[in-house]
């Protein structure tokens, strides 16, 4: 499972108030929520597009601080929906992900990558 920061000065709640049907415009119906790392995620059993097997996202809450998008993607290997002939699922698949992260954090791919850059250094032990 990863985690998602915001925006600087925004919310999670104010970016997506509606956070289930935000999942299910991407991904397709959510089949419930399952707790994963602490925190009580929607679930997408059977998501539209064949390259995911199981998709859970909804918010990480954490006291005192701000919320964060918590997403754990589920995929089958790309050569085997490749060789499927379904390589247009493959590339849209990185679209899905990549268009619904930067619409719930408001950050895009690079901005996205930089902080989960600095959050490693960050957690590096000092040698």
């Amino acid at each position: 499972m990863k985690e998602y920061k915001m925006r600087r000065g925004e919310h999670l709640d104010e970016r997506v108030p509606d956070m289930k049907g935000k999942i299910e415009e991407y991904f397709g119906e959510v089949a419930g929520t399952d707790e994963m790392g602490g925190h009580e995620l929607y679930v997408v059993e059977d998501p539209d597009n064949p390259v995911f097997e199981r998709i859970l996202a909804g918010a990480a809450k954490y006291s005192g601080k701000k919320d964060k998008l918590a997403v754990h993607f589920e995929e089958r290997p790309a050569e085997d929906v490749i060789a499927e002939g379904k390589a247009d699922a493959a590339a849209e698949a990185v679209s899905l992900k990549n268009d619904f992260l930067e619409e719930v954090t408001g950050r895009d791919a690079k901005s996205r990558r930089e902080s989960m850059k600095r959050a490693v250094e960050d957690d590096a032990p000092d040698v």
